[in-house]
């Protein structure tokens, strides 16, 4: 029995479909055409997840990414993420699971590893295509995964993703590294998306440079200097919506 698609499913409200499908732009020639909503706010899909999580498998995690509606496919990166973060606190035992030694495996869920929580991702990007999707998923699962790894993974994604969702995975995992005081990736990231023409990305992109710059905001300064005056608008006024009134209309009308 698949607990969590069955619980999900059940939470559904038609008198909100008409809401978010208009909030995540599902009409024609927008970023999320053709998406089919069930009609479940975020708060709603946590709680069920929350419930739900331990008793969720990797076959069950596959029907719900595979789902055509929108908060299925959250439930399950949702679900993914938080036995990605259970996994890593728990040593796997001796027959627990197949696989590399030294592999950690959630206990909630036996032979589930971090590197399965992983590999499932990046297998399903595909299904995960919208900015919810990427921005609640990537950087608790990508980021924390390669804090201590090679980190080339985001710079392909940056630059080589087939989709802008893609992409924005590969700007947007870099929260955790701001968070950890590595900032360098994200500036460096932000480079390769400087001139993307989407507007989701300039506005991902400017996320992130705010958030540097929260951490170091003479770091922020030094990036924007020889850029500002080139980079997209919507991604300045992201990337310096912290900054005093004064200091950021100097920049806007420069």
């Amino acid at each position: 029995m698949n607990k969590l698609l069955q619980e999900i499913t059940a939470r559904a409200d038609a008198s909100q479909v008409e809401g978010l499908s208009r909030f995540f732009k599902t009409g024609p020639g927008q970023y999320g055409e053709g998406d089919q909503f069930l009609g479940i706010k975020v708060p709603v899909t946590r709680e069920v997840v929350k419930a739900c999580w331990r008793e969720t498998t990797l076959q069950d995690m596959e029907a719900c990414i595979a789902s055509e509606y929108h908060e299925v496919r959250l439930a399950a990166l949702l679900a993914l993420v938080e036995i990605f973060a259970h996994a890593k606190r728990f040593p796997v035992k001796p027959g627990m699971t197949e696989g590399k030694p030294g592999k950690s495996s959630c206990p909630a869920r036996p032979g589930i590893s971090q590197q399965d929580c992983v590999d499932f991702y990046l297998a399903h990007t595909d299904r995960i295509n919208n900015w919810d999707l990427v921005d609640l998923s990537c950087y608790p699962l990508l980021g924390v995964w390669l804090l201590d790894k090679d980190r080339q993974l985001l710079y392909d994604l940056a630059r080589n993703g087939k989709t802008i969702w893609e992409q924005r995975i590969g700007i947007v995992s870099t929260m955790t590294f701001i968070r950890h005081g590595q900032l360098q990736d994200t500036f460096d990231i932000a480079d390769i998306l400087l001139h993307h023409p989407h507007d989701l990305i300039h506005k991902a992109v400017g996320w992130l440079l705010r958030e540097a710059g929260k951490r170091d905001k003479e770091a922020l300064v030094t990036y924007l200097e020889p850029r500002y005056q080139t980079m997209p608008r919507t991604m300045l006024r992201y990337a310096i919506e912290k900054f005093p009134e004064a200091e950021r209309i100097v920049y806007l009308q420069r």
